[in-house]
C-alpha cells in the first residue's frame, strides 16, 4: 500500500517520527462526504506509486475521524496537503490540484511524479471543471452549467464560492469568509471561482447574488461576507442551527 491509511493517534506518532528518518511525509488529509476528496485519493495513488518511496512517505487522514490530527495543523478545508520534512511544515497546498501536488513533489524530494499526473489516474473534480478551453466552456448550455451548479453547491455540507483558495485567498472579501469559517472551526468545501468562468458568471443568476465570496449551506444559499456576519451577529450559534 503506497498510501498510508491512518487508524489512529500512535500509528500517526510513529510514522511522522519514529520511522520518518529523513523522508518527506506528505500529510493528505480528506473526508468521505467530499466529491473532490474521493477523486483525488485515487490520483494521489497514482502519483504515490510513481516517486521514491524511500524519500517519501504518503500518509492519509480522514478529517471527520481524527480531529485531535486536523485540529493540531488548523485544517478547515478539504483535499488539503501538508508537506513535512524534519519535523518542519515546509509546504502547504488547499484543493484537488494534480498539477501543483506534483511540482511541489518535485521540488521538495527530487524526484519525478510527473507521468503519474500525465498518463494514470482521473483529473481531479477541479481539474476536470476547469480543463476545458473558453470556447469548449461557451458551447456548455444553461441546463448544463445549472444540472453542474446544482451538484457543485451540494459537494460539501458547507460549500464556499470564493475567489483563489483558502491557503491564497486572492480577495479580501474571500479571505475574511475564510476566516470567520475557520474562527468558528467549520469544515468546508470550497470551489475556486476565477477558474471556471462560466460557474463564475451563471452563479450569480443562480444565487441570484451578484458578486462574492458565496456561502452555500446543506445546498442552500446564505449570502455573501456582510450577509454572513449579521447572521453570526443575530445568532451566535448560526452554523451550527444552518447544518441542522
Amino acid at each position: 500500500m503506497t498510501v498510508v491509511e491512518i487508524t489512529n493517534q500512535d500509528q500517526f506518532t510513529q510514522f511522522t517520527t519514529t520511522d520518518a528518518a529523513n523522508k518527506l511525509i506528505v500529510l493528505y488529509f480528506q473526508t468521505q462526504w467530499a466529491d473532490p476528496c474521493k477523486n483525488m485519493s485515487q490520483v494521489l495513488e497514482v502519483i504515490s506509486e510513481e516517486v521514491n518511496q524511500k524519500d517519501v512517505r504518503f500518509l492519509s487522514i480522514d478529517a471527520d475521524k481524527h480531529p485531535e490530527i486536523t485540529d493540531h495543523f488548523e485544517i478547515t478545508a478539504v483535499p488539503y496537503f501538508v508537506f513535512v520534512q524534519n519535523g518542519t511544515i515546509v509546504k502547504e497546498i488547499s484543493g484537488a490540484d494534480p498539477k501543483e501536488l506534483v511540482k511541489c513533489l518535485e521540488a521538495l524530494s527530487g524526484g519525478s511524479a510527473s507521468s503519474a499526473n500525465n498518463n494514470k489516474g482521473p483529473k481531479s473534480t477541479s481539474e476536470e471543471e476547469n480543463s476545458g478551453s473558453s470556447e469548449d466552456e461557451e458551447e456548455e448550455t444553461e441546463e448544463e452549467i445549472n444540472a453542474r451548479l446544482v451538484k457543485l453547491v451540494q459537494a460539501a455540507p458547507v460549500m464556499l464560492f470564493m475567489k483563489g483558495s483558502p491557503s491564497e485567498p486572492k480577495c479580501g472579501f474571500s479571505r475574511q469568509l475564510v476566516g470567520i469559517l475557520r474562527e468558528h472551526q467549520i469544515r468546508f468545501g470550497f470551489f475556486d471561482i476565477l477558474r471556471d468562468d462560466n460557474v463564475r458568471q451563471s452563479l450569480k443568476k443562480f444565487s441570484d447574488w451578484p458578486t462574492f465570496p458565496q456561502l452555500y449551506i446543506n445546498g442552500e444559499f446564505q449570502g455573501g461576507l456582510d450577509i454572513i456576519k449579521e447572521s453570526i451577529e443575530e445568532d451566535p450559534e448560526y452554523f451550527q442551527h444552518a447544518l441542522q
